[in-house]
């Protein structure tokens, strides 16, 4: 069952950015628009997360407007009922202020008419920079309406100011309602990968051919079958080497007896994201250079689960992976002791990248790789260099986020081991991630994608079931 937000929450949001902004600061968000995908279809609409955040409205052609007094006026679309008969009912202006709780409502094509009697004597215009194609090139068009009054009294406003900075802010720390529903996808998420689990076994233990393809239908089905509108993401699985590519796609690879599995899917509940990744045997047990590989990755990821939590940093859990995967390259073999030295060498070298080249983890919410600086706002200015050891290049570092109860972010610790001199062969091909979606506290950390196993024992006894 999907978790009701009610209005009230949604017109809290909005008075707590109307604060924000400003005397005489007013601000305009828009939705996402319908995009075309082929000749008379259009993609799967999906509303604006900003947008969404703050009205809790999924149609499209709408847009928000807010005062520093904290009116709000919405524009969306008119009813019609022709319209409607194709493409779904809509709310309409006339029924909008009641049903949202916002004050005013007009027809989305009155904006501009509206947005420059909006905009008069205001101070600072503020909007989502960057996000909208055209959305600048509309806002200066309103401006020019109010210039064009200045004789007659007006003022335009004289600043523009980009309104993610204050929404990235908010948006950074789930409440109770956006955590609750985080946590029903969560729960949608692992079931799908449960599903997929076992279906991979039983087929191979059948007899029957196995394709990526196949694995992907089972997660489909799990998210819709459970409320879900849509995936949060293209959904990766990865069957043998093809796990050691990162951005894979689910496509028309075979499963094949013997091999590794990668999965990394979550659905979309509500608007809020799921993020989760498992690595098994596709026939339900694992080799002893899978195993060797995978407890290795585990260890890493238990190490950054321990350095999540309030007053910790964002990098502190990354900082442990690379501590742990270091010092287990080197134990497997995968790193040569007599070439690279030891574990301390290895991460100041990067030694490591070789076989883990992303981040360990990264903020979750209403979009998957969700808003919010990865730098501390009060520690912008403590600014170092270093040399970037593998590239030279020079980088700049500024202190990371400290981590607050209420955030959410992903751990995800991988390896990737392509053939290479120097390689064992055992390890080749091998692709192994792991990841789950956690929510800050005070005391640590809250895995809320843990009903789909982690542990190799755990998965192998699930895939016998």
């Amino acid at each position: 069952m999907n978790i009701s937000v009610p209005p009230s929450v949604y017109a809290q949001r909005r008075a707590r950015l109307a604060a924000q902004l400003g005397a005489g600061g007013i601000a305009i968000i828009p939705t996402a628009p319908e995009r075309q995908r082929n000749r008379d279809s259009d993609f799967l609409y999906r509303h604006d997360s900003y947008f969404y955040y703050l009205t809790g409205f999924t149609e499209p052609g709408a847009c928000l407007v807010l005062t520093h007094e904290g009116r709000s006026t919405l524009f969306c679309q008119p009813k019609d009922l022709e319209r409607e008969i194709w493409d779904g009912y809509r709310l309409g202006p006339a029924a909008a202020p009641a049903a949202l709780g916002v004050d005013a409502a007009h027809a989305s094509g009155e904006q501009d008419v509206q947005l420059p009697r909006l905009l008069e004597n205001r101070a600072c215009v503020w909007y989502p920079f960057a996000t909208h194609s055209g959305l600048a090139a509309r806002v200066e068009g309103w401006l020019n309406a109010v210039r064009a009054r200045v004789r007659h009294g007006a003022l335009c406003p004289a600043q523009q100011s980009d309104l993610c900075t204050l929404l990235d802010e908010m948006r950074l720390v789930k409440d109770a309602h956006e955590q609750a529903i985080m946590r029903r996808a969560s729960e949608i998420s692992a079931g799908a990968h449960v599903r997929a689990m076992q279906r991979s076994a039983r087929m191979l233990r059948a007899g029957e051919e196995v394709r990526e393809y196949h694995l992907d239908a089972e997660l489909l089905h799990e998210f819709r079958q459970h409320g879900s509108q849509y995936p949060a993401y293209g959904s990766i699985v990865a069957a043998g080497a093809n796990a050691c590519v990162l951005h894979y796609r689910a496509d028309t690879a075979p499963v094949r007896d013997g091999e590794l599995v990668l999965i990394d899917a979550g659905c979309e509940l509500d608007g809020y994201a799921s993020d989760i990744t498992r690595t098994f045997p596709a026939n339900g047990r694992f080799t002893g250079p899978q195993r060797a590989l995978y407890d290795l990755v585990l260890a890493s990821q238990e190490a950054a689960v321990a350095a999540t939590k309030a007053g910790a940093r964002f990098t502190d859990p990354h900082d442990a992976t690379v501590a742990v995967l270091a010092q287990g390259l080197l134990d497997l073999g995968l790193l040569d002791k007599n070439k690279v030295g030891a574990a301390q060498d290895v991460i100041d070298k990067r030694a490591y990248f070789q076989f883990y080249m992303h981040r360990t983890g990264h903020w979750l919410g209403m979009d998957v790789h969700d808003c919010g600086s990865y730098v501390e706002p009060g520690e912008v200015g403590q600014v170092s260099e270093r040399k970037d050891p593998l590239s030279g290049e020079t980088i700049t570092n500024r202190p990371s986020r400290i981590l607050q109860p209420g955030m959410v972010l992903t751990i995800e610790p991988g390896l990737y081991v392509r053939p290479a001199a120097g390689v064992p062969e055992a390890f080749h091909n091998l692709g192994i991630r792991i990841e789950d979606d956690a929510i800050v506290t005070s005391a640590g950390c809250e895995l809320i994608t843990r009903g789909v196993p982690v542990k190799a024992d755990e998965i192998e006894a699930l895939m016998r079931a």
